[in-house]
């Protein structure tokens, strides 16, 4: 039961991060890739106790709501000293509002409660792991895994990425997650690791397209991913200067490419936000991206 291009697949998640960066890996090979949330699809709880059991419980709670193939991932930071924790909770310990400000900081303090810091800041081994599961509406499923080893430092450096990344640095490197350019971390990633077990097993026949599509000239889904996903101070300024940048190059594209219309869109964007429990930066991030692109 293999996949062919043209495929409708259900990516089974409503964490706007990572449907992006598993669109950005299936994509290229032809599949037609729609998020359980842009289906309407209940997110279902995640009552198993490792990470193979609750990707598949996702996937096949996807693929059973919309009748076609899904593909789950579950992932998390497994840290040494820390016994494996926060592992399978790892979103857990971002709290209602996902805010991973507040997870990396519940990490640090537990890793001091348990002396894992040294002198300079460096921390533990840790790892963070993936598994992808591919399910059928008729129940089958096939699983794979890919993990990135490496340690944590402490404070968290960098803007880039999402979850916890900007306090883990790969094995062979000096930069945090958080502080790679996307291609830089994707290259190396347990996602990424766990596709390539994925795209042996299931897409090997596939040759994948060259280009990758824009919409309307600009990234709007990776810029969306990275609002949804923000939480910090240091990732607000990234994503301001990501979106600078964006201007820059796409200025035709943007709605509002003048201060005054931007500032005005701006001011009706936060005007009409209701209240969250989302982290105000992200809140603001979000605002600041839809004054670009909405009148």
């Amino acid at each position: 039961m293999r996949l062919s291009k043209g495929t409708r697949v259900v990516v089974a998640s409503h964490n706007p991060g990572k449907v992006w960066e598993i669109n950005q890996l299936i994509q290229p090979y032809g599949l037609d890739a729609v998020s359980a949330g842009e289906l309407g699809l209940a997110e279902p709880e995640e009552t198993e106790t490792t990470f193979e059991g609750n990707a598949r419980l996702k996937a096949l709670a996807a693929a059973e709501g919309s009748g076609l193939p899904a593909l789950a991932d579950d992932s998390g930071l497994e840290v040494d000293c820390l016994d494996g924790a926060p592992g399978i909770y790892s979103a857990r310990w971002a709290g209602p509002g996902k805010d991973f400000g507040l997870a990396m900081k519940k990490v640090a303090d537990e890793i001091a409660r348990r002396d894992g810091w040294n002198g300079n800041g460096d921390g533990p081994g840790a790892n963070f792991i993936s598994v992808l599961c591919l399910a059928w509406p008729n129940g089958d499923v096939r699983t794979f895994e890919g993990k990135v080893f490496g340690n944590l430092v402490w404070p968290p450096r960098g803007g880039n990425g999402f979850g916890y990344d900007p306090m883990f640095v790969p094995k062979g490197d000096a930069r945090t997650f958080g502080e790679m350019e996307p291609e830089e971390k994707y290259a190396i990633s347990h996602r990424t690791r766990a596709f390539a077990a994925f795209k042996a097993a299931m897409l090997d026949d596939i040759v994948p397209d060259a280009q990758k599509a824009e919409i309307n000239g600009r990234d709007i889904a990776a810029f969306s991913a990275a609002a949804a996903s923000l939480s910090t101070r240091v990732e607000a300024a990234a994503f301001i200067g990501r979106l600078k940048d964006d201007l820059s190059v796409h200025q035709p594209d943007w709605k509002n490419a003048t201060l005054e219309s931007y500032l005005g869109a701006l001011e009706r964007q936060l005007g009409a936000m209701t209240s969250s429990d989302e982290p105000a930066w992200r809140q603001l991030a979000k605002a600041m991206l839809a004054a670009s692109n909405n009148d």
